[in-house]
């Protein structure tokens, strides 16, 4: 590793409409799953922490949730999380702004008009790039440029890591210098129980449909080792109806059956021992009209 004097770390925040591809960015980027993805928008309720580091930096990556404007978010919930990302941002050293291969939304614009509040570098990543032509590619990159003075446009396929050494890069060239935030190891300020229930909600975003998963909370109750290599987890996915609670379980329990089955694999990849999943579906009525529901996924408020 080079002098301290070098040395180069901060924090990063990737920002964008739902669905652009930030958790996706992020995973391929950090090598590991710290976030969870799915094709709904939405996806990304805690704001997570992804920690890469090279020879020469640290990149503390800030993962949001996509940003809608705050009269739109349906809930109490989801308008308490919007206003802290938005704060949240302004502690960061670096923005990466993410978005699609087509013209300005109205999401999009939002976001652009809070950045240009903010005295920081902002890079354009033009993500999905792998979906559109060269010429469409310049063609849109100066057409965003023409609505935002980013500092950098690096066009980029989060899902094919098309050009993430580049945008790294660019990165880099934006960050102080200071010693590292994080032992090199480190990839994840994520407790464990709030990846674990992270995890199973992904798979609820699989094989459910329409409002369900928007409506459950996945509360971790226990997570003990038993023997060196089996860990007993127990967990309650809460949702704000009845009904829902008949739909997670299914015909005979076969859809929490195979809820618990997925989510277990993927849990013991990320802990690296086998896993015991205790899975059971109760009713948390109307939790997203009430912001100190905020504690029971996790999401806590801290100053970056």
């Amino acid at each position: 590793m080079q002098s301290k004097t070098k040395f180069k770390a901060g924090f990063v925040t990737l920002v964008g409409k739902p669905n652009v591809g930030k958790s996706t960015l992020l995973n391929k980027i950090i090598g590991e799953k710290v976030a969870i993805t799915s094709p709904r928008p939405q996806t990304t309720r805690n704001i997570i922490r992804g920690v890469v580091t090279f020879d020469e930096a640290q990149i503390v990556f800030i993962d949001t949730p996509g940003l809608i404007r705050i009269e739109e978010a349906p809930t109490p919930v989801d308008r308490k999380i919007l206003e802290e990302t938005l704060m949240g941002i302004e502690g960061v050293d670096v923005v990466a702004f993410l978005a699609e291969p087509e013209r300005l939304s109205s999401e999009d614009r939002f976001i652009l008009d809070n950045l240009k509040k903010i005295k920081k570098p902002v890079i354009l990543a033009l993500n999905k790039i792998d979906k559109i032509k060269k010429e469409q590619m310049e063609t849109l990159i100066s057409y965003y440029q023409d609505y935002f003075s980013f500092d950098r446009s690096i066009p980029i396929s989060a899902k094919k890591g098309t050009n993430l050494s580049i945008l790294i890069g660019e990165i880099i060239h934006y960050l102080p210098t200071h010693s590292p935030y994080y032992p090199s190891n480190f990839i994840t300020d994520q407790p464990e129980r709030i990846l674990v229930a992270e995890l199973i909600r992904e798979k609820i975003f699989e094989f459910t449909r329409q409002e369900i998963p928007y409506s459950v909370i996945v509360k971790v109750h226990e997570f003990k080792e038993r023997t060196s290599d089996l860990t007993y987890i127990s967990a309650t996915i809460y949702t704000e109806h009845s009904s829902q609670k008949g739909i997670l379980i299914g015909k005979r329990g076969s859809m929490i059956k195979k809820i618990g089955q997925l989510s277990r694999k993927e849990i013991e990849n990320r802990l690296n021992c086998r896993v015991y999943l205790d899975l059971r579906v109760g009713v948390k009525k109307d939790w997203r009209r009430k912001v100190e529901s905020l504690k029971d996924i996790g999401h806590e408020i801290e100053q970056i």
